[in-house]
């Protein structure tokens, strides 16, 4: 390494890491945020087995699910604008990475509720509490304890997955990393600190993950 490529390497680190704290952490809790929400209503549903509702959310799991995220980035973004829908690349990005997260943690979500024991919801239920409000105010609670672990990867896996968001030309940190190269031509230790700040990130979230779960053992 050399004199010239080191200063610039400490030139770009800082552009780099307040991208990531300017675009691809508000992206990661923006989606992490909307897809735990569409978890647990997608959740719900098929515990409460609603038929109809029921198979569209099955639907919904499939085909996130079985296709790639990248495919849905570009569908969403330069698909959409075909038949008038445009969303610019940050709203493309949060609606396809809530999408993957709702159906990937909906599954952690309902196994989790179901972890439950059933004598609980029939206790709510002789206390006269409906279905929703024994779910919303006793049932999930406790399931969200259980479920922590899981959904805490989900964030950090979902952290890595910003990096896809490039394709679609959001200026995130690798496409920034992928501009700075392109002027100097140094793509393997600008690659090299892309994956840096994204092994800071989510050593950071690591850490937080660790000591919320800490907390929550405290608190059984």
């Amino acid at each position: 390494m050399t004199e010239r490529i080191l200063t610039e390497l400490v030139e770009s680190f800082w552009k780099l890491f307040m991208v990531g704290l300017k675009v691809t952490i508000p992206l990661t809790l923006a989606a992490f945020s909307t897809g735990l929400l569409i978890a647990f209503l997608v959740a719900l549903v098929q515990i409460a087995k609603v038929p109809v509702m029921k198979r569209l959310v099955r639907v919904y799991i499939w085909i996130i699910r079985c296709t790639p995220m990248i495919v849905q980035l570009f569908v969403v973004y330069f698909g959409l604008p075909t038949i008038g829908i445009k969303f610019n690349s940050f709203t493309s990005a949060w609606i396809v990475m809530s999408l993957s997260i709702g159906a990937y943690c909906s599954e952690t979500v309902r196994a989790a509720i179901e972890s439950v024991p059933v004598g609980q919801l029939e206790a709510c239920y002789c206390d006269g509490l409906t279905f929703w409000q024994a779910m919303i105010h006793v049932i999930v609670p406790q399931a969200l304890r259980t479920a922590f672990p899981p959904l805490s990867n989900s964030i950090i896996g979902l952290v890595k997955d910003t990096s896809l968001a490039y394709s679609v030309a959001l200026v995130e940190i690798l496409a920034t990393a992928q501009r700075i190269a392109a002027r100097t031509y140094d793509y393997f230790w600008l690659y090299l600190e892309a994956g840096l700040i994204y092994l800071i990130f989510c050593s950071i979230l690591t850490v937080l993950q660790r000591k919320a779960e800490a907390a929550l053992e405290r608190r059984r």
